[in-house]
């Protein structure tokens, strides 16, 4: 059984100052206390290091690696000094995660009901309204997302989850590794998850609920994304190579499938520049099948 003081929670910010205050704001009001909160700082350039420099916040630990790292590479790097730390358990989230008061509570009582015999647990994530967030929907399976929440009470097994309300064992993290920091943004949560699920049954824990304060939510395709965001993409599209082509034939079969149906979505809509957000996606699937970044591990 893992207490709360043995609990690290890894928040990446990016320039998102009122975001990352609002979290903050909802860490300090969980029904649990004592555990550390690292903040992982990727260079931000809106006033974000000056405040926390001066925010007297127990358990507040800040990181400043000097350059934007992405949420990947933040999130590698966030852990690494987390279990440095000697934390026994990382709760990880992105700057615009807002848990609810019994969020990590509801997460350790799940930790505590396995044993440790688990790979991941994820929180239900929400949006603003109330609604369920569809880019932070846990998949059943590589290719479907879990059917619902049921009742909100019991657990659902999954294979794959964002970093959105990630909670794991240091153990865990020693065993498999840390998040591809190579990736920069993008597919890094659903590799890390995969890897992990591979071997050790994972899972959702419904009733651990945060709100997830997306700028721009939706599914990730360049075909329905703002134009301002295309650039980024060639992320995406590169990396979830990596993640399935681990699957043999069917992983193929499905990128193709995919990037196949996000060509035909940008031919069919209306925000222009086809040309270019078709070579994003195709070159990004091109680098992607020459991508063979290695697994980063824990000293």
């Amino acid at each position: 059984m893992i207490d709360a003081n043995a609990v690290t929670a890894v928040v990446v910010t990016y320039n998102r100052l009122a975001l990352l205050q609002q979290c903050l704001a909802a860490l300090c009001a969980q029904t649990v206390r004592g555990f550390t909160v690292l903040v992982v700082d990727n260079a931000s350039t809106d006033g974000t290091a000056d405040y926390l420099k001066t925010l007297d916040m127990p358990g507040l630990v800040c990181r400043y690696p000097g350059k934007n790292l992405g949420g990947a590479g933040g999130f590698a790097y966030g852990i690494r000094e987390a279990a440095a730390l000697g934390c026994k358990a990382v709760w990880i989230m992105d700057d615009d995660t807002l848990p609810t008061p019994t969020a990590l509570e509801t997460l350790l009582a799940a930790d505590a009901a396995h044993g440790g015999d688990y790979g991941w647990l994820s929180g239900r994530a929400l949006a603003p309204d109330g609604a369920d967030q569809p880019m932070n929907l846990q998949r059943k399976t590589m290719y479907r997302d879990i059917d619902g929440f049921g009742d909100g009470k019991g657990e659902i097994p999954a294979v794959m989850a964002s970093f959105v309300s990630l909670f794991l064992r240091v153990e865990t993290v020693r065993q498999f590794g840390l998040p591809i920091a190579e990736f920069f943004i993008w597919s890094d949560d659903w590799e890390y998850t995969r890897r992990i699920s591979r071997e050790k049954p994972c899972y959702v824990v419904p009733s651990s609920r945060v709100v997830h304060a997306m700028q721009n939510p939706g599914v990730v395709n360049i075909a329905k994304d703002v134009p301002a965001r295309w650039a980024r993409y060639r992320y995406f599209y590169r990396n979830d190579v990596v993640l399935y082509r681990r699957e043999g034939v069917i992983g193929w079969l499905w990128l193709l499938a995919k990037d196949a149906w996000h060509t035909a979505q940008v031919l069919r809509d209306g925000q222009g520049r086809r040309a270019e957000r078709i070579k994003i996606i195709w070159k990004g699937f091109a680098a992607g099948v020459k991508f063979h970044p290695q697994t980063p591990y824990l000293p």
